[in-house]
């Protein structure tokens, strides 16, 4: 599915490496550490189950993998970049070029169709009105929703929502994507529907992804299973 997304780093090249990552939260009194020195690189193709327990800090993690969230200490690698000590307007550029973001709840606009979900975030980062519409319409078609591209969210069902959140994320041709628990807010049938489509996609366009999941199914079809339990990244 290489036509969906851009030019692409090469398979097995590293697309996001977290080195020595520490993060903790004030609680009253009490400091919590959510993560204590964790480190993970994933590679162009690859396709990672981030596990855990709830409060384990996944999502934490997705959130300073997406440089949404600044780490206390540790490193951040992003394509070649070095990403800490960037400043607002240079994350957000990182971001727009490489990341794209899928969440448990769609998120998508409900005033927009879903075309125009899809075409928004291409004209932020730059793309004419033109070529983000026809990108739009292609990236719907291979989604199953064509006929559906003139609904807003509100006229679409929780899956078509969440598919139109994913063409949202891959729209901008991203180097990696972070999935929070894509599924987790629908049903078992449309959950599996929703991630064959999504591994099918990441795959195909030779991605690098990291997707958080309760889910051991689903996390047993991934290259790999990193689970966060105290603190600590362990790969199983």
């Amino acid at each position: 599915m290489n036509e969906l997304n851009g030019d692409t780093i090469a398979s097995g090249q590293p697309v996001l490496t977290l080195q020595g990552i520490e993060r903790s939260f004030r609680q009253g009194r009490q400091t919590l550490e959510i993560l204590k020195g964790v480190s993970l690189t994933i590679r162009a193709g690859e396709i990672v189950a981030l596990v855990g327990p709830s409060g384990a800090g996944k999502s934490t993690l997705l959130h300073i993998a997406g440089l949404l969230e600044s780490p206390d200490a540790g490193r951040i690698t992003i394509c070649d970049e070095v990403c800490v000590d960037l400043v607002d307007d240079e994350r957000t550029s990182v971001r727009r070029r490489h990341l794209g973001f899928v969440y448990q709840y769609h998120h998508l606009l409900p005033e927009f169709t879903a075309l125009e979900n899809i075409v928004i975030p291409q004209i932020i980062a730059g793309h004419c009105k033109g070529d983000a519409r026809d990108r739009a319409r292609e990236i719907l078609a291979w989604l199953g929703l064509a006929e559906r591209e003139t609904h807003r969210p509100a006229r679409l069902s929780g899956g078509e929502q969440q598919r139109v959140a994913i063409g949202r994320a891959i729209a901008t041709g991203p180097d990696l994507l972070l999935a929070d628990e894509p599924t987790g807010n629908l049903d078992p049938h449309t959950a599996d529907e929703v991630f064959d489509l999504l591994l099918r996609l990441a795959r195909g366009a030779n991605l690098a992804a990291v997707i958080a999941t309760h889910n051991p199914g689903l996390a047993s079809r991934m290259d790999r299973i990193a689970r966060l339990e105290d603190g600590y990244l362990v790969e199983t």
